[in-house]
């Protein structure tokens, strides 16, 4: 499987896992403007964001825990996009989950139920440490007792953990999100990165490029 070209099938599929599909294809419109389901599927109290929400360019990030580009962007690029344009109040930056297999689920399960001060964290510890839960190119025998164990880093206990991963209501708002992103904003790989509400990159996005697109919009 290519991971950096995700096919929105997978989430279709995970919906029918969940057994939520006949729902949520129940609210769906004949068009492709997103229904009003759709457009509250992230309000503002569920959103992880970084910034002001004043700054003049706004930017949505689709990741999922198990990409691999995704982790170098988290650990290479992000702290410079961090320093210089977020905490300078030029970028309100949003994250939001978009999976690209059922390991990222759970994942993103765990992090929503940590302290909102500790998502960040925890989701950046994950890019770090992809080798010892992600099965995709490592051998991870049992990923939930992987993803368990990195839960257990934060002093989670196991129980709790196994609560978040299979917690119904953020599993399917977790693809109900992807779903309206991928409807609205059209992303099919991860990372994909939205500036003012048009998708402006996916893929391996280097800092050069990203920086010279930013500071064209701050020009204008």
């Amino acid at each position: 499987m290519n991971r950096n070209q995700v096919l929105l099938g997978i989430i279709v599929l995970a919906l029918v896992g969940l057994g939520i599909f006949a729902w949520y294809t129940s609210h769906e419109r004949d068009d492709e403007t997103p229904s009003a389901d759709a457009q509250a599927a992230t309000p503002a109290d569920y959103e992880f964001t970084l910034g002001s929400p004043d700054a003049p360019i706004k930017m949505i990030e689709y990741a999922a825990p198990m990409c691999p580009i995704c982790a170098r962007f988290d650990m290479n690029e992000f702290p410079r996009l961090k320093a210089e344009y977020i905490d300078t109040g030029k970028v309100f930056y949003t994250f939001r989950v978009f999976p690209i297999g059922d390991p990222d689920i759970g994942a993103e399960g765990i992090a929503r139920c940590l302290p909102r001060s500790r998502y960040f964290a925890f989701i950046d510890f994950l890019f770090r440490n992809q080798e010892k839960w992600d099965p995709d190119g490592h051998t991870i025998l049992d990923v939930r007792a992987a993803l368990i164990a990195m839960a257990a880093t934060t002093g989670m206990p196991e129980d709790k953990a196994g609560q978040c991963i299979d917690d119904k209501d953020t599993q399917a708002r977790t693809l109900r999100i992807a779903q309206d992103g991928a409807t609205r904003y059209g992303v099919n790989a991860t990372p994909t990165f939205i500036v003012d509400g048009q998708k402006a990159y996916s893929g391996e996005w280097p800092w050069t490029a990203m920086k010279a697109a930013l500071d064209a919009k701050l020009l204008k």
